[in-house]
């Protein structure tokens, strides 16, 4: 990635240098092709002729101008489904909970500069309390790569319960709250596909409008992702919360991902181009890290002593003056203020094989040396281990408004 972004560089220097020389050196041909500045002309053309050279030009145009800057509106949203299932096999009751975060989606206007199918983005949050956004990538003829990273947190969120007596629904609960301490989610997304068709079909016509597709196309697509998040609510506040989920506070995904799909683009009039890909994955490797932590403080139990005799806490011990190790809740929450949380344990799970999809819509329309385009994509992950499920939805629209020169 180091390499890309410093030849864009190169390149980006080379053009503007190049500009200026015309215009104000009188170096003659022959001294100007051995120079530095010759050589990189000389790459320069390599590229382009490289990107002309795998079209087939009656259906993919090469623009003669090979920069670009795009100026982008873009709306990121992340939405999790945290979900446990608690079952207390002496007394035949079972709990089974769900918490839904909804992050604010994350509003932003930025730029894209780049050479071809190559670039560089920044964008600034328009909405507070949105997280962190980065993004990169490039395209080719018969390949395309992007890569994102987002982190957030919140503490909004819906929570639903279920309990079940000896098989019977016995009570149901669904609320909208705040909770005390905010989640912290991440989650890292980089994706790449293979054209098998890429002389006739150019996904970027529709997404970074490097190209210019002139008639309809489709192609299959081989599509590989990478992808990471963490998922954390360890903090001391949240202990309820890590006590009905056995103790788990944080969780840390990898998953590798492998999928065949297709992408198929239609251009009704000159200069326009509608695209869909879909592209369902599985994945084949998929680990799992939960870490576990420990309490002073454990829930109501009616077989326990007195609160007022449990005197101090010792956090070197982890025990209470009377030698216990838990004290029970009280149902105001007073607990809150004097709860601990430690990490205890750590427990690594390679998953099972696990169905998720890559869906994308790309419009896109070119004239002279301007375009405008609407793309969107949506992801879908999920992980599961043991009782605890984790599914995570991330996807963005985004509006784009560029030049070439």
């Amino acid at each position: 990635m180091k390499g890309i972004i410093i030849i864009y560089c190169l390149l980006f220097t080379l053009n503007a240098a190049a500009q200026e020389q015309a215009t104000t050196d009188s170096v003659s041909p022959h001294d100007s092709s051995t120079s530095l500045m010759g050589k990189l002309r000389h790459v320069q053309q390599i590229l382009d002729d490289k990107a002309r050279a795998k079209v087939d030009p009656r259906y993919i145009e090469v623009p003669e101008k090979p920069w670009r800057v795009i100026l982008r509106y873009k709306e990121t949203a992340v939405d999790v489904d945290y979900e446990n299932d608690f079952y207390f096999p002496e007394d035949k009751e079972r709990l089974f909970w769900q918490l839904y975060f909804e992050p604010p989606v994350a509003a932003s206007v930025g730029f894209w500069a780049g050479y071809r199918g190559t670039g560089i983005s920044y964008s600034h949050s328009l909405v507070k309390n949105a997280g962190r956004y980065f993004s990169f990538s490039t395209t080719g003829a018969k390949y395309g790569f992007n890569f994102r990273l987002r982190r957030f947190s919140t503490d909004e969120v819906t929570f639903n319960a279920k309990a079940y007596h000896d098989g019977e629904m016995i009570g149901e609960q669904n609320i909208h709250d705040r909770i005390d301490a905010p989640v912290w989610i991440r989650s890292t997304n980089a994706n790449g596909y293979y054209v098998f068709n890429g002389r006739h079909y150019s996904q970027a016509a529709a997404y970074n409008q490097s190209v210019i597709q002139r008639r309809s196309a489709g192609s299959l697509l081989a599509g590989a992702t990478w992808y990471q998040s963490s998922f954390d609510l360890s903090a001391p506040e949240n202990s309820l919360f890590m006590i009905l989920s056995k103790k788990v506070g944080r969780i840390k995904m990898h998953q590798a991902n492998i999928g065949i799909g297709y992408g198929y683009n239609f251009v009704p009039f000159r200069g326009f181009v509608i695209n869909a890909m879909v592209m369902p994955t599985i994945s084949v490797y998929n680990r799992v890290k939960v870490y576990k932590y420990d309490f002073n403080y454990l829930p109501l139990d009616d077989n326990v002593m007195p609160p007022e005799s449990y005197g101090q806490w010792n956090s070197q011990t982890h025990t209470w003056a009377n030698g216990e190790k838990y004290k029970p809740m009280d149902e105001e929450g007073n607990y809150l203020q004097d709860v601990e949380v430690w990490e205890i344990d750590s427990d690594v799970n390679y998953g099972r094989l696990q169905f998720n999809v890559d869906l994308r819509l790309g419009i896109a329309y070119n004239w002279s040396n301007y375009f405008i385009g609407l793309q969107g994509q949506f992801n879908r992950f999920s992980y599961k281990m043991d009782e605890t499920k984790v599914i995570l939805i991330d996807g963005y629209a985004r509006v784009s408004l560029g030049m070439r020169f």
